[in-house]
């Protein structure tokens, strides 16, 4: 079992402010050297003399994190005039072994293929270079300026219901777009979610793990990937489908509204989720429903496709009708009460004896006849009388039943 390829690409926005010769630095990117903090304006590092411009344009600064296959930097392109930053992923397994290599480059490879496919959405970060240098493999990407979501729960605390949508309608949009192309994230988690400082959108990133829908590839077991508090069942046992990342973005969300592991909001003993009992604020009961459904263990139970989630997620709630402000509003309490009942009871009543009524005198073509007095048999006006007359004594005993 595989997990967490790659951390997230970071904001460095408080590293910046407690240290801001941050960006005069340059840090080489061979791993095995013992000092590799160096000035910005030098191009080979002074302890071990690697280059450090990758491409002759990318300087790295800083690591921002550490996986089992590779370190992240934050980083500078000094090719353009305004030096943006962005970021350098480098291909560095730390496991051994021929196969679990060989597994590493196939998962770097692929990251860089879904980036170049993927990165044109403004919610997904763009694929910069992708490239060798001494034997070593380098990806560069887009930086997203932010703070990632478990991030931001530290800080805020929970979230409420008005969060929650906007983040599933948000995301959910990103889904469908990686989804259309085939693509399987397969590591969606708070971690790995950035709310750009600059516009407030949320942003998807890591596609290390990101896996291609063939036909063939998911009736394959492949490798089980991912972080294992948000990971579907079929996933773990190397199953992933579409599915798997509904499931996993609906344990994000359980994160998100508690505070807790999504390990903690599930109840092993009984095979059942817990998490309302965790929660901090109050949601809607369609709201609890929908993620209910994304967080099905059974895949077949599960919601199949992202525009189901959307569908059922913005279904307009049932509320009741509001009268018209001339209208009383009606009354329901215990039938023993008030005389509100009682007119309710005999207007019901009223209703259903007309509809004997109206059967006794021939259906409801008969009925029609009756408004017009030319239409009407000789014998009947009699006959309607005597109906009338016996009904209204049923009435009057059915309400004097009901009084006492």
């Amino acid at each position: 079992m595989i997990f967490n390829i790659y951390p997230p690409a970071r904001s460095l926005r408080h590293n910046r402010d407690r240290y801001p010769e941050i960006l005069n630095m340059s840090y080489c990117l061979n791993p095995r050297c013992p000092k590799p903090q160096n000035p910005d304006n030098i191009k080979f590092c002074q302890t071990c003399g690697s280059k450090l411009l990758l491409k002759e344009r990318y300087r790295a600064i800083k690591p921002i994190g550490q996986g089992g296959f590779g370190i992240t930097f934050l980083a500078v392109d000094e090719d353009k005039p305004s030096k943006p930053r962005c970021v350098i992923k480098q291909f560095y397994p730390q496991a051994q072994g021929t196969n679990t290599v060989q597994k590493a480059v196939e998962l770097f490879t692929q990251e860089a293929m879904r980036l170049d496919e993927l990165g044109k959405h403004p919610q997904i970060p763009e694929l910069l270079a992708y490239f060798t240098q001494d034997d070593r493999q380098f990806l560069v990407q887009e930086f997203i300026d932010g703070q990632n979501l478990a991030e931001e729960l530290a800080q805020n605390g929970a979230f409420n219901e008005t969060q929650i949508r906007q983040l599933l309608n948000n995301l959910l949009s990103v889904l469908q777009f990686c989804h259309q192309r085939q693509v399987i994230h397969r590591d969606i988690k708070p971690e790995n979610i950035i709310r750009r400082a600059t516009s407030n959108e949320l942003v998807l990133v890591d596609f290390g793990a990101a896996k291609i829908a063939s036909k063939t590839a998911l009736n394959q077991t492949g490798t089980s990937i991912g972080s294992p508090e948000y990971v579907a069942p079929e996933q773990i046992r190397g199953k992933a489908i579409f599915a798997s990342d509904i499931y996993s973005l609906g344990a994000t969300c359980i994160r998100l509204l508690t505070e807790r592991s999504p390990f903690d909001s599930y109840d092993i003993n009984n095979d059942t989720w817990i998490w309302r009992q965790y929660l901090k604020t109050p949601i809607n009961q369609e709201l609890g429903r929908v993620l209910d459904k994304m967080l099905e263990s059974i895949p077949v139970r599960r919601y199949q496709t992202v525009d189901e989630v959307l569908r059922d997620l913005n279904q307009q709630p049932h509320l009741a009708v509001t009268p018209p402000k001339s209208a009383k509003p009606v009354v329901q309490p215990p039938a023993t009460s008030t005389p509100a009942v009682v007119n309710k009871t005999a207007s019901q009543i009223d209703f259903e004896l007309e509809e004997m009524k109206t059967q006794f005198l021939g259906g409801s073509k008969q009925q029609k006849n009756i408004k017009t007095p030319s239409a009407q048999p000789t014998s009947q006006p009699s006959s309607k009388s005597q109906i009338d007359k016996e009904l209204e004594e049923l009435k009057k005993k059915y309400l004097g039943n009901n009084n006492s």
